[in-house]
């Protein structure tokens, strides 16, 4: 029972992931549409915020597999 507890944390932790870097994305690109002369400052804030969630993520899937 443990076992699928854990692969349960895993998945929503995934999932959350997904969420988390697919709205940072799109509204990045909704940020470049309005203002195309700021893509290198937003992409690179978009990179950055990007590997935040995605560190934030990975480290809900290690706890949720820890025992």
């Amino acid at each position: 029972m443990t076992g699928s507890i854990a692969a349960l944390g895993a998945g929503l932790a995934v999932i959350g992931i997904g969420i988390g870097i697919g709205q940072i994305g799109g509204h990045a690109m909704d940020a470049i549409a309005r203002n195309p002369e700021a893509t290198s400052k937003i992409s690179s804030n978009m990179i950055i915020t990007a590997a935040l969630v995605e560190g934030a993520g990975l480290f809900g899937i290690v706890v949720s597999l820890l025992k």
